[in-house]
């Protein structure tokens, strides 16, 4: 039951980490740039959270709702201040100025709860699953991670393709020029965007100090870059690549624990991102795009 437990746990992390690599995927889909303060946006959520429960006693669904509210919103004024007037410039511009911002949050992060870690209380209270007489039990925080992943890629995949705002995504992530000329607003879908991967940063954030119960300002840090990694993997701008990419990373990550070494972990899983880079640069589901020049 060693490995099916090893791999069970593999796909919850992995779940995670495909929520928060939509965030990524999309913005990079649609505005065409890496959002690497997409991590302190999680650590947002998961104080969100905290706050609304520890302190004023909010139930734990009232304090997702609070959590994706706030991360919306800040996705927004992050979008709008930060990156809106470098539309036009350059990718290096763009990526020094994410850094930035992501300093920037976690600073802030500091000044208002400091560095010492807290203790996060799951917020997820149901029983535990257990199969083969007791051999093998399932958490509910798995259950649940496992089962808002499926649903939460179901649903985008299904708003990108049907709604007015996902056509319009579309059209802005084929040519932003030509949305423009058929009377696409670009500046508001790729604010919609940014506000969209928010509020999924701020789930992931929840679930994830929810499975692993230590909440700090840098909580975020490792798991985007890991999730930027699953991005990378499933093919970036690809939904549903998002999500064999994170399911995969997560799964690797947890048997390289298992079987090989806890301290290299993180190694094997960025030799992963190296490797695709390597044999597939548009990862596993990513299609090529052939310019002319």
């Amino acid at each position: 039951m060693g490995f099916l437990s090893y791999l069970i746990s593999g796909i919850s992390l992995g779940s995670i980490y495909a929520i928060i690599a939509l965030g990524y995927t999309m913005v990079y889909g649609i505005a065409k740039m890496l959002n690497f303060a997409h991590g302190d946006v999680i650590m947002v959520g998961a104080y969100m959270s905290f706050m609304a429960t520890a302190y004023i006693g909010w139930s734990p669904l009232a304090s997702v709702v609070l959590a994706m509210a706030v991360c919306t919103l800040l996705g927004i004024i992050i979008e709008r201040l930060a990156y809106k007037p470098l539309r036009n410039a350059t990718s290096l511009a763009v990526l020094i100025t994410a850094i930035g911002v992501s300093y920037f949050l976690q600073n802030i992060a500091l000044l208002i709860w400091s560095s010492n870690p807290k203790s996060f209380t799951s917020i997820i209270s149901l029983d535990s699953l257990r199969l083969f007489d007791g051999q093998l039990i399932i958490s509910s925080v798995t259950l649940v991670t496992i089962a808002a992943c499926i649903v939460i890629v179901y649903g985008l995949t299904m708003i990108v393709r049907y709604s007015k705002i996902g056509k319009a995504m579309r059209a802005v992530s084929e040519d932003k020029e030509a949305a423009q000329l058929m009377g696409i607003d670009v500046n508001q879908t790729i604010s919609v965007t940014f506000a969209i991967g928010s509020g999924l940063a701020a789930v992931a954030g929840v679930l994830l100090c929810s499975a692993y119960p230590l909440l700090m300002p840098t909580v975020g840090a490792m798991p985007g870059i890991k999730a930027f990694t699953a991005a990378v993997f499933g093919g970036i701008g690809s939904i549903p690549g998002a999500m064999l990419g994170g399911i995969l990373l997560g799964v690797i990550e947890i048997l390289g624990k298992a079987y090989i070494s806890t301290e290299l972990s993180d190694a094997i899983v960025f030799s992963v991102l190296i490797i695709v880079l390597l044999v597939r640069p548009t990862g596993l589901l990513g299609k090529k795009i052939s310019e002319k020049v």
